[in-house]
């Protein structure tokens, strides 16, 4: 019995609370079977409502300092993830691939609000959920750019502790968004992200919802070992890099670490507003024209 089939036995006893919302209709999608994160029960998607997740009230102004797109008053910005988010659907969805990393090559280059809000962008798009995974357990972020009290997460389900039908959230606010917060920081997080049991919650996430994108918020690259781990289980990775911080040596040795994975492309954090449309540069496919592979080669100094 998988970890899902336990969780549903477990969740089929749980009573709904007054304070739970109703997730937003999804029109025209097929139903799922008895395999919901979210309720432990047979129904369409359009119907599931949140009767275990965890719904937790979110702060406008809170989310506006912290630079989430839903709040901001900068339109430019807005369009930017709304270009990423076309990007990545229309390289995704041809192969049905949903399960996606977001990484970059150091601490501090704005990968965890670039996960956040490109999650929040896809939760947008009329035919898709979102779960938004925070992976970097050394360091889990995603709860405090929502404001939101850190409780038990992953790592809790990671070593068995908790199942995951009480570990997600769903901020109040985001139709179709919800978040697997990381839990307690820990020093030894390879060995968890590399376990057989996070390739089997990344296996069941994929192949039991494949109307959800999840998004795993992994650690930098070159600090730690854990993205690397994690790598061969996801359908594609984006690389984030902070324009005038990352260096083109820290790139490369990005690029030369992923070179046997699904690199769909790499965000440029904080660019100037009239180079925005350099926000997102897509790795070019063989399709591609050689100007486009040339344009590409030459920006990473290949």
């Amino acid at each position: 019995m998988g970890f899902i089939d336990k969780a549903l036995e477990k969740a089929k006893t749980v009573k709904p609370t007054t304070e739970e919302s109703q997730i937003h209709p999804v029109p025209k999608v097929t139903p799922v079977e008895s395999h919901s994160l979210f309720t432990g029960m047979e129904m369409p998607v359009e119907e599931i409502q949140y009767h275990v997740t965890r719904s937790v009230p979110v702060k406008a102004d809170w989310l506006r300092r912290q630079r989430i797109i839903t709040e901001a008053d900068d339109d430019v910005v807005k369009e930017a993830f709304k270009v990423l988010r076309t990007h990545i659907v229309q390289r995704t969805r041809p192969a049905n691939q949903n399960v996606l990393m977001i990484t970059g090559p150091l601490p501090g280059e704005g990968k965890t609000l670039t996960a956040i809000n490109l999650a929040i962008s896809l939760a947008q798009e009329v035919d898709k959920t979102v779960l938004l995974v925070d992976a970097d357990l050394r360091r889990p972020m995603v709860h405090e750019y929502f404001g939101i009290p850190r409780g038990p997460g992953l790592v809790d389900y990671l070593n068995g502790s908790l199942p995951i039908h009480e570990l997600l959230v769903h901020p109040e606010g985001f139709p179709k968004f919800v978040i697997l917060p990381g839990g307690r920081p820990i020093g030894e997080a390879a060995e968890l992200i590399g376990s057989p049991m996070m390739a089997e919650l990344v296996k069941e996430l994929k192949h039991f919802y494949p109307d959800r994108y999840v998004l795993f918020d992994v650690p930098p690259l070159l600090s730690y070992a854990d993205s690397l781990a994690f790598a061969p289980l996801v359908d594609g990775i984006i690389l984030v890099v902070e324009i005038g911080k990352t260096t083109r040596e820290d790139i490369q040795s990005c690029m030369k670490m992923l070179k046997e994975f699904p690199l769909l492309g790499s965000v440029l954090n904080k660019v100037d507003k009239e180079h925005t449309s350099c926000y997102y540069c897509q790795r070019p496919s063989s399709n591609d024209s050689p100007a486009v592979q040339k344009r590409f080669r030459d920006w990473l100094g290949l």
